[in-house]
C-alpha cells in the first residue's frame, strides 16, 4: 500500500500536524486502525499526566 502524508487537526489544541507516510506504515504494521487524534506535543502531555480520561480509577 502506498502512503502519503496527511494533515490532521489536533483534538486538544487545534494545531494542524502531519501524519507522515512512515508513521502511517508503522501504524498499519502494528495493526492500529485509527489515525492519531492528538499532535505529538499533546500526546506527550497526556501521557506525562499519567492518567487517561477513559481509565480513571474505577470502583466496583
Amino acid at each position: 500500500m502506498s502512503y502519503q502524508d496527511k494533515s490532521i487537526h489536533c483534538r486538544d489544541c487545534g494545531q494542524e500536524f502531519t501524519f507522515t507516510a512512515s508513521e502511517q506504515q508503522f501504524f498499519a504494521e502494528k495493526g492500529f486502525t485509527n489515525e492519531p487524534k492528538r499532535c505529538p506535543t499533546c500526546r506527550r502531555a497526556k501521557r506525562d499526566r499519567g492518567t487517561s480520561d477513559q481509565s480513571a480509577q474505577r470502583t466496583w
